[in-house]
């Protein structure tokens, strides 16, 4: 075998072994992840937006694009769903399924999903994607977009 070659499938499966070794268990991530969205569903159906919230980075640079169009800020988010959902009964109960979620590093991923609520008069559904990012050891979603 050619050196050259030899040396280059070396460097690149070095690299794919350490790039994999930087991600210390998707399954684990992935249920972090999901432990995160089960606590803001069950804050929810208690009437707790500022619990519900504690998913959300705590940023300015928090993104949240819906229906009013794109909200920048944690603190805005809050204040827009306050104003949206001002009472327990408009909240209803809430429920969220999973379509996709993937890791994309050890520090980043991306889900896809489907958001349901059923209240007394009507049940409201859509898709969102949320991307999360593991900082400080605690993932929170950084961008949401929800339709």
């Amino acid at each position: 075998m050619n050196f050259r070659l030899l040396t280059l499938l070396i460097v690149f499966s070095t690299s794919a072994c350490q790039i994999a070794k930087n991600i210390v268990n998707i399954d684990t991530e992935k249920e972090a992840i999901k432990k995160v969205l089960l606590k803001q569903q069950m804050d929810w159906n208690k009437g707790d937006i500022t619990s519900f919230m504690d998913g959300y980075w705590r940023s300015e640079e928090l993104t949240f694009i819906g229906s009013r169009g794109l909200t920048n800020g944690w603190d805005a988010t809050l204040a827009n769903y306050k104003k949206g959902y001002p009472d327990k009964a408009t909240m209803g109960q809430l429920s969220f399924d999973i379509l996709i979620l993937e890791i994309l590093s050890n520090d980043a991923a991306r889900m896809v999903g489907r958001y349901t609520l059923i209240r007394e008069k009507d049940t409201p559904s859509g898709l969102f994607t949320l991307i999360w990012r593991k900082i400080n050891n605690k993932w929170v979603i950084v961008a949401d977009q929800t339709c």
